[in-house]
């Protein structure tokens, strides 16, 4: 996924009602993945597949969910919903990466990688590889989506 992210945040928090700074928690946690970005571009010069780094491994998170869930729990109660939203956020994120960027979905048991299709080389640079491929119709879909759900409710 290259544009659809926080889209299908927005989709996940409207859905469940989420409003105001705790919709903002949602669509933060629905790119917070990709801020192996930082590291992929500034340190690493771009020798590993971001999708390779622990914030794309899905064990990583559950690992972060046990530890942070009973802490909300017992310290901010109310917030408990939200904070299982995010990492619900997360998790969707994962999934949608899982269409055609490659993700350990059995980490830390195993450091295989799981996608869906394959975006070939098919043009010039890589992004028109991506614009070109059937999976950006999907991220095309969620974005008007997102976009109309926005409209309708700005209309209300």
């Amino acid at each position: 996924m290259m544009i659809a992210h926080l889209p299908a945040g927005y989709i996940l928090g409207r859905a469940t009602r989420t409003k105001g700074a705790m919709l903002g928690c949602v669509l933060l946690a629905s790119v917070l993945p990709d801020i192996d970005m930082l590291w992929f571009h500034l340190v690493d010069g771009r020798s590993v597949p971001h999708h390779h780094y622990w914030t794309h491994a899905p064990g990583f998170w559950l690992i972060v969910a046990a530890i942070t869930l009973p802490a909300v729990a017992m310290l901010k109660r109310h917030w408990l919903p939200v904070a299982m939203l995010c990492f619900g956020a997360i998790l969707f994120h994962l999934v949608l990466d899982t269409l055609v960027g490659s993700i350990m979905w059995q980490w830390p048991f195993s450091r295989d990688f799981f996608q869906l299709a394959t975006v070939s080389a098919t043009h010039s640079h890589w992004i028109l590889s991506f614009m070109f491929h059937w999976s950006f119709l999907i991220e095309l879909l969620i974005c008007a989506s997102a976009i109309i759900l926005y409209l309708r409710k700005r209309n209300e």
